[in-house]
């Protein structure tokens, strides 16, 4: 990503940021609310136009990028869409294949075995058959992101994906996240509010505040946490460090 700026009819959301990942990192991306988190990763996939700046992926550029299921998206709050969604979890999850095999395309049993692989690897085959509306919320959590690994990509990009879960259900996601990373190679980002504990996860941090102000290995934003928090935001800012090392700022 080049000089990304992004502005919608009334402000400037996004100033000139860039990075780059390395295919296998685990980026974790914080910042506060309105500070661009999910303009960003809505850019990086497409689904809002780039007007300035440049994102590559594999060396393509996003204009002409062709193999978009090579990305899996899980989008903020997806799963409080789908408490009257009239469709079973093992059909949520085919819908991620037809990205790959196109849209007129039937699934068929092939498409079939692959949801149903893919709900079994985040713990859900047994409710393949549920009505996605039936399930919690860290349940419906785990379909999306099977519906995101369906069609085996090398990226996943999550947008607050431990939002209205309870401790339990963050911390299996955690170790399912860890997992999908350690035997799929993943390319992981992920946009969290709990610097603490995505500091603890991820190897990569990124702090955003509609400018990029720091991006770079989780253990040196550790030591520079109060210097990088104070700059995301503002100087009225402290950082209170409870037990297990979770840190968040306060006024």
């Amino acid at each position: 990503m080049e000089d990304v700026s992004f502005r919608y009819a009334d402000r400037d959301v996004l100033q000139h940021v860039s990075f780059s990942l390395q295919m296998g990192d685990m980026v974790g991306l914080v910042g506060p609310n309105g500070a661009g988190k999910s303009t960003l990763l809505r850019l990086m996939v497409g689904l809002l136009p780039l007007r300035r700046g440049r994102i590559y992926w594999f060396g393509q550029p996003l204009q002409t990028f062709r193999e978009r299921w090579r990305i899996g998206y899980v989008p903020q709050r997806a799963a409080s869409f789908m408490t009257g969604f009239p469709a079973t979890a093992e059909e949520v999850v085919m819908m991620g294949l037809v990205g790959k095999v196109g849209l007129l395309r039937p699934l068929g049993r092939r498409g079939r075995e692959k949801a149903l692989a893919a709900l079994a690897e985040v713990g859900m085959a047994d409710f393949a058959g549920r009505t996605i509306g039936a399930l919690s919320g860290g349940q419906q959590q785990r379909v999306l992101i099977a519906r995101a690994l369906v069609s085996d990509p090398d990226v996943l990009i999550l947008d607050e994906p431990t939002v209205g879960v309870d401790h339990q259900a963050e911390e299996r996601f955690y170790d399912l996240l860890h997992r999908l990373h350690r035997e799929r190679h993943l390319t992981i980002i992920m946009v969290s509010h709990d610097l603490g504990v995505i500091s603890q996860h991820m190897g990569t941090i990124a702090c955003l505040n509609h400018r990029l102000l720091y991006f770079g290995p989780s253990q040196e934003f550790l030591a520079r946490q109060d210097e990088v928090v104070e700059a995301m935001y503002g100087g009225g800012m402290r950082v209170v460090r409870p037990a297990l090392s979770s840190c968040v700022g306060q006024p």
